[in-house]
């Protein structure tokens, strides 16, 4: 699953695509004219089972309103250029689902209409929301998109390889740094995760790690990168990437030498829960037991979905339902309110290891959609859900890392600049120099440099 950060930056040939789909949108200068027979709804979950699942939903939703929706399935990087481009000439989607990086950035740019985002959320009821989602889609307390689901970063560990070299499940990052480093004098891989410099999965890892030690990107517009806890962040992630007995990982070769047995910890999404049971044939485990049981490493991995329970910052991804200004407010509301309540389930089961909800239940009910995704089927053929293969604390485990997730700058107004740091992989482009023995502290002083400059030319 490609789940890794992209640049802002849109190649020529997808402006011009983005150019053509607006076309087809159905936002006006003057939206509130006339009712909307039809609206737009932009969506970056564009595999052919996702987009069907999708068109299915938006049919219930005719069927149950008489507002047809035409689903577009649409890149975030793609959605950012043709929105910029459509709210220039008075052409816009109606509802776009993205990311809360990408919330910040077109809030910034006056692009969402920020009250019927937070009139979805009353109706709804906030305190039916998570928290933090909450707050990454806000700024100033001022609501840009409403939550829907994202996925977290988890740390896989080989229970049973832990147990023979004698090693305990780390609860912090120095702990972790140690398991990896005695791990891999047992001849495997410390930890996989993204190591390359210079990648988006350098990038998630580096946020993924550094954020679990108490590392903060910007702290009330002062750039906090140099820090003391950022420094020593540098230093043991070094110490992660050095564990490593086959060089350099990105996200695809991280979770092939996890599957393959080759690794005693694994760094990824809750997309590997189904790849770990041995679900998806494109993404098989390989491992040497693995071919007599498949779901060997299900049976034998322990999760870790909060790192460190003194700074509870995973690493993860959350969409959330944005409207923009021009879009036909009055039936954008009505389609997130219903994708969100009666249509959640079927939204939450399009991908259902990456779309955890952020909407954890009813004000009567306040756990009913997080229990409703723990027994929806996982994998390509959905014929097991994650409590029937994990177990029920599992779901606990996972309901606790979705609302752990912290995302730097988030719901702050240093949300723009974190938004651009992010999306221009600033931080990973020193990787190499912490790898070839630049000094930490240096290292960190030079990134500082780099998310000073880009705040300067905001």
């Amino acid at each position: 699953m490609a789940h890794a950060i992209r640049r802002w930056t849109v190649a020529a040939a997808a402006a011009t695509a983005a150019l053509t789909i607006l076309a087809a949108c159905g936002g006006s200068a003057d939206p509130e004219s006339k009712k909307a027979d039809e609206i737009t709804f932009w969506t970056p979950q564009t595999t052919p089972d996702r987009v069907a699942a999708q068109e299915a939903i938006a049919a219930k939703f005719k069927e149950k309103t008489g507002i047809a929706v035409k689903v577009v399935p649409l890149s975030e990087a793609d959605q950012r250029q043709a929105l910029v481009t459509g709210a220039a000439s008075g052409k816009v989607p109606d509802v776009m689902l993205h990311s809360a990086a990408t919330t910040a950035n077109w809030r910034s740019q006056g692009l969402l209409d920020t009250k019927a985002a937070k009139q979805v959320v009353d109706d709804l009821g906030a305190g039916t929301f998570n928290k933090n989602a909450l707050q990454s889609f806000s700024q100033d307390g001022e609501l840009g998109a409403v939550p829907s689901d994202g996925w977290v970063h988890l740390l896989v560990y080989r229970k049973d390889l832990f147990q023979a070299a004698g090693v305990a499940a780390p609860t912090n990052l120095e702990e972790l740094a140690k398991a990896a480093t005695e791990m891999k004098k047992t001849g495997v891989t410390g930890i996989a995760l993204g190591t390359q410099s210079s990648t988006p999965s350098g990038t998630e890892a580096v946020y993924s790690i550094w954020q679990s030690a108490g590392c903060e990107l910007v702290k009330d517009g002062k750039v906090a990168i140099d820090s003391p806890e950022c420094t020593r962040a540098a230093e043991l992630f070094k110490v992660l990437r050095d564990s490593s007995v086959q060089g350099d990982f990105d996200v695809t070769s991280a979770r092939a030498a996890y599957l393959a047995g080759k690794s005693s910890m694994l760094l990824f999404s809750t997309h590997i829960l189904d790849e770990l049971a041995g679900l998806d044939k494109a993404n098989p485990a390989t491992c040497p037991q693995c071919k007599d049981d498949p779901a060997f490493l299900a049976k034998n991995s322990g999760f870790i979905t909060v790192l460190d329970r003194d700074h509870p910052a995973q690493y993860g991804a959350t969409l959330g339902y944005g409207i923009p200004r021009g879009a036909h407010t009055n039936e954008a509301k009505s389609f997130i309110k219903y994708v969100l309540d009666e249509g959640y389930k079927d939204t939450l089961a399009s991908a259902t290891e990456g779309r955890i909800p952020l909407r954890n239940g009813t004000s009567s009910e306040p756990n009913a959609y997080i229990e409703a995704w723990a027994n929806l089927g996982i994998g390509p053929e959905r014929k097991s859900s994650v409590t029937e293969l994990y177990g029920p604390e599992m779901v606990t485990a996972i309901r606790d890392g979705i609302n752990a997730v912290h995302l730097w700058g988030m719901g702050t107004k240093d949300s723009a600049l974190a938004g651009a740091v992010t999306s221009q992989g600033a931080l990973a482009e020193f990787l190499d120099r912490l790898y070839n023995g630049t000094p930490p502290a240096q290292v960190t002083k030079d990134m500082a440099e780099r998310v000073k400059k880009i705040q300067a030319e905001l």
